[in-house]
């Protein structure tokens, strides 16, 4: 495979014009009751999707200067990254993990993420031992220019999952991929 330029996921530098006001709404703005299967704030550590072969590692993001959303290190393949200054996964509103499609020398954690079907689980270990349980609801790819900031983003009422990566055809030119693919996934279970 031919050595490619740094990506992005390249849901930051769209979502970054709402995503000040999507957590404000989200953090209680809303004034929605909190669903009782709602868990506490606790940093997801490791993720887990069967279906796909995904054991991964979890890392903290969160904003470059320019206001984007941060990825995780491209030559990590085996390693995804939660949005920090969002939901942690359980906790009421969208959780957004996002991981590499690929590096430069092959497929990276979310190689497969487009090949997810609803039904499918994914599991979270927190670093509160708590390990909820997430099923998947669609999955969507959408051009980059069209990214769906608000439906990722936007403020919920419930837990909630999303899972992001880069999809389309890849562009040697801009070093980055036409797409991304989106998974949507609702909290089934707050503790298995």
């Amino acid at each position: 495979m031919a050595a490619r330029r740094r990506r992005s996921t390249g849901a930051g530098a769209l979502a970054a014009v709402v995503l000040g006001v999507a957590f404000a709404l989200a953090d209680g703005g809303i004034g929605a009751a909190v669903p009782e299967r709602a868990l506490e704030r606790s940093a997801p550590v490791r993720l887990t999707i069967e279906a796909i072969g995904v054991d991964a590692p979890l890392m903290e993001l969160g904003l470059k200067p320019d206001g984007t959303l941060e990825d995780p290190p491209l030559e990590e393949g085996n390693l995804a990254g939660w949005y920090s200054l969002g939901a942690s996964p359980g906790e009421r509103g969208p959780a957004v993990i996002t991981g590499h499609l690929d590096t430069r020398t092959g497929p990276s954690v979310f190689a497969r993420l487009a090949e997810l079907r609803p039904g499918d689980t994914v599991r979270v270990l927190r670093a509160d031992g708590s390990r909820p349980v997430f099923v998947v609801e669609r999955v969507e790819q959408v051009a980059k220019e069209d990214f769906p900031t608000e439906r990722v983003y936007g403020p919920l009422d419930r837990p909630e999952l999303r899972l992001i990566t880069c999809g389309g055809t890849f562009d040697p030119a801009t070093g980055h991929y036409s797409d991304n693919t989106v998974v949507y996934a609702r909290l089934a279970a707050p503790d298995s």
